[in-house]
């Protein structure tokens, strides 16, 4: 059961990485703080592998075609998810945007029903549906809300929620696929050769559609170098628990993210929920975890 705690801080860190991440995407973008968060992890990452690599005596991972889908789409993913959940940031505010992002779950179990015709029990349909009105009290417009479009900032929130689902379960096949006999050595391996290419096809993206934001996340390295060590740190942990457990039981654990969101919006951000707010964010939370367990 390691990974619980393995899960809860890797929840921590990834509310500390989307604070980092919010604070430099004025001057870069959403894309650019996106790439903040690959580009200043990777030598972060590079020291957890190494020390991964001397703990399982240089194991020698196989990359082929079941590793590559998986984890190129996953990194796809991973991208736009990042970059739809700063945009719901910015707009819906930084708890409600990260509550909406737990939608990870019960968007993935209607995206399996619909898709692959995966089943689900009462209890984790009961979830899904608990947690889409949850959600939607969560992020309708009223006076006073924490962000000034919060229906919008909502929808990316939901793309975002979605967009990890697919990719938390990518990550976990790539990993198996790598190397099944020592899964955590297989899934910090795994997470650097996924930050690496999403490093380059992120840079080249800009360098041709908006070079002033790459300019601009060069000129931000020290804040960006925070959201790159809190990035690493979070992005290992998940890749350890995918490993040790199924994606719906470590996203259900990582719903303590949400409270942890909350307590940061309001000190690092002045932002305030309203008590419907903080009670259906509560709802949300809930359902999710209902849903896991369905």
């Amino acid at each position: 059961m390691i990974w619980i705690p393995i899960t809860i801080f890797a929840s921590f860190a990834q509310v500390a990485r989307n604070a980092a991440q919010r604070s430099v995407m004025g001057g870069t973008g959403p894309w650019g703080a996106t790439l903040v968060r690959f580009l200043f992890g990777l030598p972060f990452t590079a020291v957890f592998v190494t020390v991964a690599f001397a703990l399982t005596q240089g194991e020698q991972p196989h990359a082929g075609a079941a590793f590559w889908i998986p984890a190129l789409m996953g990194g796809a993913s991973q991208i736009a998810a990042t970059a739809a959940l700063l945009v719901a940031m910015r707009r819906a505010g930084f708890a409600v945007a990260t509550a909406v992002q737990q939608s990870s779950i019960p968007l993935a179990a209607l995206l399996g029903w619909l898709v692959y015709g995966e089943r689900l029990t009462a209890l984790g349909w009961t979830g899904v549906a608990l947690t889409s009105v949850a959600l939607l009290v969560v992020t309708w417009p009223r006076t006073g809300a924490s962000g000034d479009q919060p229906v919008s900032g909502g929808l990316f929130g939901l793309l975002s929620g979605l967009a990890f689902g697919i990719s938390l379960n990518a990550f976990r096949q790539a990993g198996h696929a790598l190397e099944p006999n020592h899964p955590i050595f297989a899934a910090v391996v795994t997470l650097i050769i996924v930050q690496a290419v999403q490093t380059l096809g992120l840079s080249a993206y800009l360098a041709v559609t908006d070079r002033s934001a790459l300019v601009a996340v060069a000129k931000a390295w020290k804040p960006s170098l925070g959201a790159g060590f809190w990035g690493a740190a979070a992005s290992t942990g998940w890749f350890i628990a995918l490993a040790l457990a199924p994606a719906g039981q470590v996203r259900a654990v990582g719903v303590v993210e949400a409270p942890i969101a909350a307590f940061a919006g309001r000190r690092l951000f002045a932002e305030r929920l309203t008590p419907v707010q903080l009670l259906f964010g509560l709802v949300a939370a809930a359902g999710v975890a209902m849903a896991a367990l369905g």
